[in-house]
């Protein structure tokens, strides 16, 4: 840990990826602090202001959620970190082509991004991390990049990669108005045809690709096999918890209910998507609704 510091603060909605590591280190004989998030997902001021002191070696804060599309204000926790001297890490893979990143203006430490959600190969990745931050590999055997981690390089994916990223930035404005009006559609629709619908994060800044909701006296299992068997893929939560029966930890450290939790389904947006695609859903998902609710009333 950096200068004998042993704690790391992150929040309870960040994508497993992370948690797991935080969970880590407080196995390793480290401290793991997780912050406070309020009803649509963003972190409390005042419990970033309370967790941070001279003792945290890192602070990891998801930029944008990926199972709600919550977008945090992260310019005034990566200030109070650095006041602090502790670095800053963002997962800004649901950031990344959606909103501005702008590595001047809030001075994080380092930031991760998948090349899969902006249309890169799968299985290649990056990381920015800022001159002078300290870092030590994770495997050894090379000195590719500089020590940082040995193997030889994927040239063709990390082109891809890089073609990808360009593209993203070029093209997030023009990308955020579409996806936004796509979305906005898709929701005000159902909530018109679905009145005691939920929709988790509505109220907070969120991107435009992600859209959350649960129904009363649904469950996402039966309703994404349904959705399925029509040609529309949704989730439960993260992609990464396909075929989790769980409620989500992301609606859960939200206070959600069990039994909405249980019945979240997220609809992501992206590249191909269509306004056809959006009517489809829009018929399709709320007469799937009623079937799951007549069947529910034939069984309780």
């Amino acid at each position: 840990m950096r200068e004998q510091r042993r704690a790391v603060v992150s929040t309870p909605i960040e994508h497993k990826a992370v948690l797991a590591a935080v969970h880590e280190i407080a196995r390793e004989g480290g401290e793991e602090r997780m912050l406070e998030v309020d009803s649509v997902g963003r972190v409390r001021p005042e419990s970033f202001e309370a967790l941070v002191d001279d003792q945290v070696a890192l602070c990891s804060v998801m930029w944008v959620n990926n199972e709600m599309g919550v977008v945090q204000d992260l310019a005034p926790l990566v200030a109070r970190a650095k006041s602090a001297g502790a670095m800053f890490h963002t997962d800004a893979v649901q950031a990344f082509g959606k909103v501005p990143i702008d590595a001047r203006a809030v001075p994080f430490d380092s930031l991760t991004i998948s090349g899969h959600k902006i249309g890169a190969p799968k299985g290649i990745g990056a990381i920015f991390i800022r001159r002078g931050t300290p870092l030590e590999p994770l495997m050894y055997g090379g000195t590719q990049d500089r020590g940082r981690r040995p193997g030889t390089e994927n040239v063709a994916m990390a082109v891809g990669l890089a073609k990808a990223a360009e593209l993203a930035v070029a093209e997030r404005e023009a990308s955020w108005a579409a996806l936004e009006a796509m979305r906005d559609r898709l929701e005000a629709a159902l909530l018109a045809r679905i009145p005691d619908a939920i929709v988790h994060g509505r109220g907070g800044p969120r991107a435009p690709h992600i859209l959350n909701l649960s129904v009363p006296g649904t469950d996402s299992e039966s309703l994404l096999m349904a959705l399925d068997m029509q040609g529309v893929a949704c989730s439960a939560g993260s992609a990464c918890q396909s075929g989790s029966v769980t409620p989500s930890h992301v609606l859960t450290a939200l206070g959600v209910r069990s039994d909405l939790g249980a019945a979240a389904v997220r609809m992501s947006l992206g590249a191909l998507s269509t306004d056809e695609g959006i009517t489809r859903v829009t018929e399709l998902f709320p007469a799937l609704i009623e079937k799951a609710r007549r069947l529910s009333g034939q069984h309780g």
